[in-house]
C-alpha cells in the first residue's frame, strides 16, 4: 500500500516510521526543506520537500498514485485543506485528517474530503472512559466524517443483553457488531454468540442507531 502523509512532525514521522516497519511505500511531504534534510537519514520513507496544500506541489511528490493521504499537520486548515485536495483534485481512495483542535471537529467530514478523521484530545478521553465506564456506552472513533462511531460497551450485571445471542438481539439495521473481546480474547460475533456480563462489545453504529444500540445493551 502507498500511503502519502503531510506533515513532517511527531506526528507524522511517527506514522511513517511505522509503516514502512510494515513494509508499506510512504511519501512524507514537508515544506521546512531544513526538516527535510534532517529526516533523510532517519526515515526509509520517501522525503519531498513540498507544500502539501498546493496542486502543484502535490503533482510533483506523486500524490495521483497513492492509496492513502493523510494530513497530519500541527494546523487544522491546513489538514482541511490537503484533505480536499487529496480527494477532489487527486481521487484518493482513503483520506485520514489529524484534528488539532476538538472545536473544530465538525468540519472534517466527506465535504472537505475526510473519510476518518482523528482527534488525539476525544481519543484519550474515550480511552480514560473505557478504563473507568464498565456498563456505559462510550465513543472510541469517528467514521466518515462523524456519519458513523465505533462504540464500546462492558456488559455490566443487569444488562438486558446478558444470555441472549446476537441473532435475538434485535439490533437495528443501521448498527452492527463487530468484535467482542472475553476474558482478553477476541471473539468474532456470530448470530449464535451468547452475549455475557464482562463481555467487550464493539459496534459499528450510524446515526440514531446508537442511542438503540444503548438500550439494547446498557443496564438502566
Amino acid at each position: 500500500m502507498k500511503v502519502a502523509i503531510a506533515g513532517a512532525g511527531n506526528v507524522g514521522t511517527s506514522i511513517a516510521r511505522d509503516l514502512c516497519a510494515n513494509g508499506h511505500d510512504v511519501l512524507l511531504i514537508e515544506k521546512d526543506p531544513d526538516l527535510v534534510e534532517r529526516l533523510r537519514p532517519q526515515l526509509s520513507a520517501k522525503i519531498v520537500a513540498a507544500d502539501a496544500c498546493e496542486v502543484s506541489s502535490l503533482v510533483m511528490a506523486g500524490m495521483g498514485d497513492v492509496d492513502v493521504a493523510v494530513a497530519a499537520t500541527g494546523d487544522d486548515e491546513d489538514n482541511l485543506v490537503i484533505s480536499l485536495l487529496s480527494k477532489q483534485e487527486f481521487a484518493v481512495p482513503r483520506v485520514v485528517a489529524r484534528v488539532n483542535n476538538p472545536g473544530n471537529q465538525w468540519l472534517f467530514n466527506d465535504s472537505w474530503g475526510v473519510d476518518i478523521s482523528v482527534s488525539t484530545p476525544q481519543l484519550m478521553t474515550a480511552l480514560v472512559e473505557e478504563a473507568v465506564s464498565v456498563g456505559s456506552l462510550v465513543r472510541l472513533l469517528q467514521l466518515g466524517g462523524g456519519t458513523a462511531n465505533l462504540v464500546e460497551v462492558t456488559l455490566a450485571e443487569g444488562s438486558p443483553a446478558e444470555g441472549l445471542a446476537l441473532s435475538d438481539l434485535e439490533l437495528p439495521r443501521d448498527a452492527t457488531i463487530v468484535a467482542i473481546v472475553r476474558h482478553d480474547r477476541l471473539v468474532v460475533p456470530r448470530g449464535d454468540t451468547v452475549l455475557s456480563i464482562g463481555d467487550e462489545v464493539l459496534a459499528l453504529v450510524i446515526g440514531d442507531s446508537e442511542s438503540q444500540v444503548r438500550r439494547l445493551l446498557v443496564s438502566d
